[in-house]
């Protein structure tokens, strides 16, 4: 039961668990200090002044920080109930979200530093992949 875990009880619910909190946190980052996340993407962020009335940088950046916050707690809620279904749902989108983000950066539609947001989802995806097939084949022997 969710309301008597206080840790992921499993080494892909850890992979969720941190990848959930890594997401709820840089969420937060990007409601707070949009600036600040737009140089962790290594980006120059502009001044109020010098951005036009059409930019609508911070208004996307409030979007997907928002988005991550949520995503981010909806993985710390499957790692507590060690929701293994929704772990395995994970691995194919991610790596779907690494494969847009990288071609996006490779077909110039966005640049460089966005290229850390590609691998830091791909990379999650196949750390939880590999512990969900870790624990499989473990469960398989045990059985055996």
């Amino acid at each position: 039961m969710l309301s008597n875990a206080r840790l992921p009880r499993s080494l892909s619910g850890w992979t969720m668990a941190v990848f959930g909190v890594l997401a709820a946190g840089l969420g937060v980052v990007g409601l707070t200090t949009p600036d600040t996340m737009i140089r962790l993407m290594g980006l120059a962020p502009l001044s109020e002044a010098s951005r036009a009335d059409e930019d609508h940088t911070l208004l996307f950046l409030t979007a997907s920080s928002m988005a991550a916050l949520n995503m981010g707690v909806y993985y710390v809620l499957a790692a507590l109930a060690d929701w293994k279904s929704f772990f395995r749902w994970t691995v194919p989108f991610r790596l779907l979200t690494c494969a847009v983000f990288t071609f996006a950066v490779v077909s110039g539609r966005a640049p460089s530093g966005f290229l850390g947001v590609g691998l830091w989802e791909g990379t999650g995806a196949l750390v939880t992949g590999a512990a969900l097939r870790y624990e499989s084949r473990r469960a398989a022997r045990v059985s055996a």
